[in-house]
């Protein structure tokens, strides 16, 4: 892979460890992949930020890197944490937890990474359509390729905090136009009634389609929320960096793989997500971190209701729309449900908290939270969680 002589400088480690040791990690990255060279990249998003998922080891890693002084050349914003400092229920974790996972906080702080902690960045500042990324949070790299037109690979943590400090990202993958091109078509012939069917299908399509860019025809809405949640989906059960709905060449088409999805294959997906009975102790709304729409038609759907004493409702989004969403903040609390920010249920200690059944209408949440947090799940649409989270 060329190097310009700047680079090569920070290879060699003249502008210090920190900075060398980030340079060898794009390098190393770009010889695998085959790379030619690295190009400039308009912000970072940084996973890996969760004490429960990254452990000690990550600490200290963080500490020899944050200890070199080091600052970010570009934007840069990180996934959820563990805990939602500001609020009451994390207070019963252990303190060991709790200082640990504001002391991750701070390393990133102190390299000059904004504490977003958050899922959905592009919420507060949107990356303009064809600007190169460097972003590691799957749902997060769909959304942006598919969504809004920017140009990432699926990172690591590692590697996007590299980008973060050196500013650039090795020119391969979805950098390149000609990677980014549909490689099947797929006709929906389902019926898709809500957000959740469109997670459903998006977990149906990831597993068939591991690492290939579909065309999707037949949806039956391109609305934000749904397709946010179709995109997440598909990069959970397989590793789906991009989607395109709905364009028309038919040359492409007529030379394309076809992928038929029916009403039984989505009704097989929600039966693999769903593998409890039982009545759950939290209902989880929120994965990927809820918009401002999405917050104004939870407080639609709460409005003049009443949370029940035996379950907690948690409602998840970032610092930075929960401040733009007061009124919606204020309907869903008084209601007896709690607005979090910072963290999500599947990256934080759920059975810590009590839970052993969770709720939700994200097929990213139910896929992961019996693995990553062991508990027992039952998926449904939002109207269904609001209704259990309610009923008398």
């Amino acid at each position: 892979m060329h190097l310009t002589r700047e680079e090569e400088k920070i290879y060699d480690g003249e502008l210090g460890w920190a900075y060398q040791v980030s340079m060898r990690i794009l390098v190393k990255l770009g010889d695998l992949y085959g790379a030619d060279n690295l190009i400039p990249i308009e912000s970072a998003h940084i996973s890996g930020v969760s004490y429960k998922t990254i452990g000690d080891a990550a600490i200290d890693f963080l500490e020899a890197l944050a200890g070199s002084d080091v600052k970010t050349s570009v934007t840069a914003t990180t996934n959820p944490a563990g805990i939602d400092y500001e609020n009451a229920i994390f207070t019963s974790l252990s303190g060991d937890i709790i200082k640990k996972q504001k002391r991750i906080i701070n390393l990133y702080a102190k390299m000059g990474i904004k504490a977003s902690l958050t899922c959905t960045p592009y919420y507060i500042k949107a990356p303009r359509c064809g600007a190169h990324l460097s972003w590691a949070e799957s749902s997060a790299v769909v959304y942006a390729n598919s969504m809004i037109g920017a140009w990432t690979n699926r990172e690591g943590g590692p590697s996007a905090l590299a980008s973060a400090l050196i500013g650039k990202t090795p020119n391969y993958g979805l950098h390149k136009p000609e990677n980014r091109q549909a490689a099947v078509l797929v006709k929906v012939e389902a019926e898709l009634r809500d957000e959740s069917d469109y997670g459903a299908l998006g977990i149906y399509l990831g597993k068939i389609l591991k690492d290939k860019i579909p065309l999707i025809q037949g949806l039956p809405s391109n609305e934000e929320g749904c397709l946010k949640q179709m995109g997440a989906a598909m990069a959970t059960s397989g590793m789906v960096s991009m989607f395109h709905v709905g364009r028309n060449d038919m040359r492409l088409m007529r030379e394309m793989e076809t992928i038929n999805v029916e009403d039984r294959n989505l009704c097989e997906a929600r039966e693999g997500l769903s593998i409890s009975p039982e009545k759950p102790d939290l209902i989880f709304i929120g994965c990927p971190h809820c918009s401002l729409n999405e917050l104004k038609q939870i407080a639609e759907a709460i409005k003049g209701k009443k949370v029940r004493n035996d379950v907690k409702l948690w409602v998840c989004t970032s610092r930075f729309i929960r401040n733009k969403a007061k009124e919606y903040v204020d309907v869903v609390e008084s209601s007896g449900g709690q607005v979090i920010c910072d963290t999500c249920a599947v990256v934080t200690w759920l059975r810590d908290l009590n839970v052993k059944t969770l709720m939700t209408n994200s097929a990213k949440t139910a896929y992961y939270a019996p693995s990553l947090n062991g508990v027992k799940v039952v998926f449904s649409p939002l109207t269904e969680c609001i209704n259990v989270a309610c009923q008398k």
